[in-house]
């Protein structure tokens, strides 16, 4: 945490060394060795800011309670984005270089003292965060993202803006939210869901839907799932270009067309070209089968195996 000149063995004559601290705040130091771009560190070096009534929030609430994909950066991590900070309305704190400032009340039962800082629950920080960044795909993703570290659910961020309607951004976020889920695990399955619901104009899938042969093997969890044409979807990011990930994904494919699914991938940088990702996915879903569920040699119906390990 940052020390305050003349507390803790401070001086206000050595704090004023810029050879030995960096100043982060009104009378707050910190030793120019410590790495301000770290996340952490930069919330650390803010959250003193906040007063009796007030929380860190955002991404910097959602980071701190362990969702890490909340880094703090946009623009490909080139940007360091602001901190921010939900205070009191007659507070004296503002908005300057490295923290965002809010006035727009925060209750006492949407703060939490987590870990040393007050920080916004979950589902404020959410919403603080899609109103940050005013996009679909972007606020999408932060939902999917929040969800998967076990922070918020659908359901609890529906409930939630329920009772925040006379708060600003309510009919966007209420709009996320209804094409966000709990079963995403990474940011590109998040964009391909949307570009097949959203640009394909296609039936929501399954997500992560783990799928199983009549007599009980496992087959797979792919990213996108259509149980109604038999179509399994699938995002390859750099790592599928290795050659026994590759082996591993042709396997993969052949085990689910063997079963008698269709299958397509989106690999890394193809969502640059929307058209031809909306095109591949009507392609499979051309293609596919249709089976009735009596003649499939598949099911979605879990073995008695499968749901002890997920016990487990």
């Amino acid at each position: 945490m940052p020390l305050r000149a003349g507390e803790y063995g401070l001086t206000h004559a050595e704090a004023r060394n810029v050879k030995k601290w960096r100043r982060v705040g009104y009378g707050l130091y910190v030793p120019v060795q410590v790495d301000g771009s770290v996340p952490e560190q930069r919330i650390i070096e803010q959250a003193p800011r906040v007063e009796d009534h007030g929380a860190i929030t955002g991404w910097a609430s959602l980071r701190w309670q362990g969702a890490h994909f909340f880094d703090g950066r946009a623009d490909g991590g080139r940007t360091l984005l602001p901190v921010p900070l939900c205070v009191r309305l007659n507070t004296r704190v503002r908005s300057v270089p490295g923290v965002t400032v809010t006035r727009e009340r925060c209750r006492p039962e949407q703060r939490d003292w987590i870990d040393g800082l007050w920080c916004t629950i979950p589902e404020r920080a959410v919403f603080d965060e899609l109103r940050r960044t005013r996009s679909l795909v972007q606020g999408v993703i932060a939902v999917d993202m929040a969800a998967a570290a076990g922070l918020v659910t659908v359901a609890g961020m529906s409930d939630f803006l329920y009772w925040c309607n006379a708060m600003v951004g309510v009919p966007h976020a209420r709009n996320v939210v209804a094409h966000a889920s709990d079963d995403s695990r990474s940011p590109p399955e998040t964009r391909m869901r949307l570009v097949w619901v959203i640009d394909a104009g296609l039936p929501p899938p399954l997500c992560n839907q783990p799928i199983f042969s009549l007599d009980g093997s496992f087959l797979g969890m792919p990213d996108l799932f259509d149980p109604e044409a038999g179509v399994v979807g699938e995002y390859d990011g750099a790592h599928h270009l290795e050659d026994d990930q590759r082996r591993a994904d042709r396997e993969r494919e052949e085990v689910v067309r063997d079963h008698g699914l269709e299958y397509f991938a989106v690999v890394k940088g193809e969502f640059a070209n929307t058209a031809r990702v909306v095109r591949r996915m009507h392609a499979a879903r051309r293609r596919a089968r249709w089976l009735p569920p009596d003649q499939r040699a598949w099911t979605l119906e879990q073995p008695s195996w499968w749901q002890t390990r997920s016990a487990g």
